[in-house]
């Protein structure tokens, strides 16, 4: 095997310590989202809840793999999100900003954390309120968390992507809600947040993926968003937009000097990651994006609404293929529900009834007959055993004789 033979296969589940990396990050992310869900509370500055998030991962991160050989590189992967009701997603404000949450909000948690490249990513949705979630908002909310079960039942090796988009319409239209527009799940890999190899929430016309099959020892994020509306994001204030990625396949001469600054020091903080314009020095940092973005050097994560009044669930998880099956990695518990439907398709039952992990074929057929053929070993010997002590005793009774 070459050296790039063995680095490629060290990147991949079947290194045990690239697992752990997975699973380190994802202890860290589940943490921060329990902690950002605590923070939760009516009166409480979006800023500040984001922001709280970002310092954690960025805290817990520096405090792992200290001690080694190679410097790794670790922490936010995905700038902490609070998305409020009708907000479908991306919502991480600029320091001046003061919207605040307020009483039976709905709230879309969304961040991520890696180590080394390895991403775990998670989003939640959660209300604002004490005891049990009903009406609609438990509606779309279960929409979201059991179309969440059936994807991590159906991706696994073998299937394809399609089966998972059929089924994930199926689920969302059983609680007489809508899967939103243009959401994706993303295989991952080291340093790759979005691979190429998606699974469509929703399909259309509009949009088209690549068939794909899933494969052993490859890791998704799989994100739902579901919607008590149309389903159809709109765009309805670009100045909102505060999370990039820089598009590394680009170039360009950038004019004004803000710009190049800007530009500058986002390549060397934020090389491949998203990240938030908060990290950046604000007034600058308006002038200089833009500039950026209009030549395509950053990709902009917009903030999208949905209809007021209309309800908005996201749930995200990062899912392992591993040998033995599939294992989630990244979750929160959900609130009580008390939904207004039920689920009385038998695909869906069937579905939600699948395991998660993978039996191998006659395998205890071959535990039964290896535990067999061992006593049967054990008693062979047994008994040789006691015919020579039986022989030895005769002959030392003979020579006593």
């Amino acid at each position: 095997m070459s050296d790039d033979e063995r680095e490629e296969k060290e990147l991949d589940l079947s290194s045990h310590e690239v697992v752990t990396k997975y699973k380190t990050a994802a202890e860290i992310v589940n943490k921060a989202l329990k902690l950002i869900i605590s923070e939760c509370k009516p009166k409480a500055k979006v800023v500040d809840i984001c922001e709280k998030g970002d310092s954690y991962i960025r805290e817990q991160t520096g405090n792992v793999y200290k001690n080694v050989k190679r410097k790794i590189e670790r922490g936010v992967a995905f700038p902490t999100c609070l998305s409020v009701n009708n907000v479908i997603c991306h919502f991480s404000p600029l320091a001046s900003d003061e919207t605040v949450l307020e009483e039976g909000d709905i709230l879309k948690i969304d961040m991520a954390c890696h180590i080394d490249g390895f991403i775990a990513a998670v989003a939640h949705t959660h209300v604002l309120q004490e005891g049990p979630v009903t009406g609609r908002a438990a509606d779309v909310i279960a929409a979201a968390n059991t179309a969440a079960e059936v994807a991590l039942r159906l991706v696994r090796p073998g299937k394809k992507n399609k089966d998972v988009t059929d089924a994930i319409q199926k689920v969302a239209a059983a609680y007489d809600c809508k899967i939103v527009e243009g959401v994706l799940s993303h295989q991952m890999k080291q340093f790759v947040i979005d691979g190429n190899k998606v699974v469509l929430n929703l399909s259309n016309p509009d949009t088209r993926v690549d068939e794909a099959e899933f494969e052993e020892n490859e890791v998704y994020a799989i994100d739902i968003v579901t919607s008590t509306g149309d389903g159809k994001p709109k765009l309805l204030d670009e100045k909102q937009t505060t999370i990039y990625k820089r598009a590394v396949d680009k170039s360009y001469h950038l004019k004004m000097k803000a710009s190049r600054f800007i530009f500058s020091e986002i390549s060397q903080k934020f090389p491949i990651m998203p990240f938030s314009a908060r990290a950046l020095e604000e007034k600058r940092a308006r002038l200089g994006l833009v500039e950026c973005v209009n030549h395509e050097l950053l990709q902009p994560y917009p903030v999208l609404h949905e209809k007021p009044g209309d309800y908005v669930a996201h749930i995200k998880f990062t899912v392992l293929l591993m040998p033995n099956g599939s294992d989630r990695i990244t979750s929160h518990p959900l609130q009580d529900l008390q939904p207004t439907k039920t689920i009385d398709d038998p695909d869906i039952k069937a579905w939600l009834a699948l395991g998660t992990k993978t039996k191998k074929k006659g395998g205890g057929k071959k535990k039964k007959g290896g535990l067999e053929e061992h006593v049967a070993t054990l008693l062979f010997y047994y008994s040789l055993c006691c015919i020579m002590l039986l022989y030895y005793c005769t002959e030392l009774h003979h020579m006593h004789l």
